[in-house]
């Protein structure tokens, strides 16, 4: 009885790390599941198809929604069921499920005292040796905090924008911008993208006729949505770069590139993704893509970063820089 209970949870192991993982488009979009064929589950458990099909049936009998996938690729598959079912998770994969609580992003109301509830549930069933290892990830590690002020955003918004954009389904929503104007939106959701602590909607704008990426923080829905909309392709491939792009330089009235005499790896540390886009050059030097509403916060950022570096374009900006120069020259003198 102990070695069937034991090759029981095993099979329901195998289950949920096989069967249970979705594929994924180059968009991120979900794909089909993947199933486990008896005869792999055969092999991998050392029993017989038969035992197999007998083990498939005491899950079942558990309430366990483990479905069978006819053809030459099908197998069996777990499916969702009405309660959450124990997780069984290896060792490496409890430490990272640790590590991705512990670093959740921000920018979501009430994430902060639900990430602490999981993690505290998952610590209490580890055994010691993993404990120790969590424990210390937990006293020699430091979150950084989002800004004070910093706006948060209600789960329950980012779960309506979010099933808009599985389901095809245009949204209607008052938007506000950086200035506290409103105005009302109706748009096609593509994708949620998440920067540290902030949450941008990708969508297709119906009254402009564009892509737009908006502020989730600043979203404030208005259904009823709908109808349902054709898919459209992307604007690009990468959109966690397109967003970038967007909020650092394009909503800015002034924009630079910048030559930086530090390697791109160095760079990433201190520049955000929301605060500018890096490229490579070679290892010792990149170039920074960034913008700002006026030349003297533009200047400013760049300098204070702490790296060497050379004005590629606009040549307004390195005129600037020079009067600036000229100004701190005098001061000194």
């Amino acid at each position: 009885m102990l070695e069937t209970s034991a090759r029981l949870l095993r099979l329901l192991s195998l289950l949920q790390t096989h069967g249970g993982l979705a594929t994924f488009d180059r968009h991120g979009a979900a794909g089909g599941r993947r199933s486990w064929s008896g005869a792999d589950l055969a092999e991998r458990l050392g029993v017989t198809p038969r035992t197999v099909r007998r083990d498939i049936d005491r899950l079942r009998e558990l309430g366990y929604p483990v479905h069978s996938v006819p053809g030459t690729a099908g197998g069996y598959q777990l499916g969702a069921g009405a309660d959450l079912p124990p997780l069984l998770l290896d060792d490496d994969e409890a430490v990272a499920v640790a590590v991705g609580l512990r670093t959740a992003p921000g920018g979501v109301q009430g994430i902060e005292e639900s990430t602490v509830r999981a993690l505290a549930k998952l610590e209490q069933v580890l055994p010691d040796r993993l404990r120790r290892r969590i424990s210390a990830l937990n006293a020699y590690t430091v979150p950084m905090l989002s800004p004070a002020g910093q706006p948060a955003i209600d789960p329950s918004i980012l779960s309506e924008l979010a099933h808009a954009c599985r389901d095809r389904e245009r949204v209607r929503f008052a938007y506000r911008d950086h200035q506290g104007g409103v105005s009302r939106r109706t748009t096609e959701p593509y994708r949620l993208v998440c920067s540290r602590a902030r949450w941008y909607l990708v969508a297709w704008d119906v009254d402009r006729a564009d892509w737009r990426t908006f502020r989730a923080d600043r979203i404030t829905p208005k259904p009823p949505h709908g109808p349902r909309f054709a898919h459209r392709e992307p604007p690009a491939d990468d959109l966690a770069d397109y967003v970038s792009r967007g909020v650092s330089i394009a909503a800015y009235a002034q924009r630079a590139t910048v030559l930086l005499r530090v390697s791109a790896e160095r760079a990433a540390e201190e520049v955000s993704p929301s605060a500018g886009v890096l490229e490579a050059v070679d290892e010792h030097s990149c170039l920074l893509h960034t913008g700002a509403h006026t030349f003297d916060v533009l200047a400013l950022h760049i300098v204070l970063m702490g790296f060497d570096f050379e004005v590629r374009e606009p040549p307004e900006l390195r005129e600037h820089i020079t009067r600036i120069r000229d100004r701190l020259d005098r001061a000194l003198r």
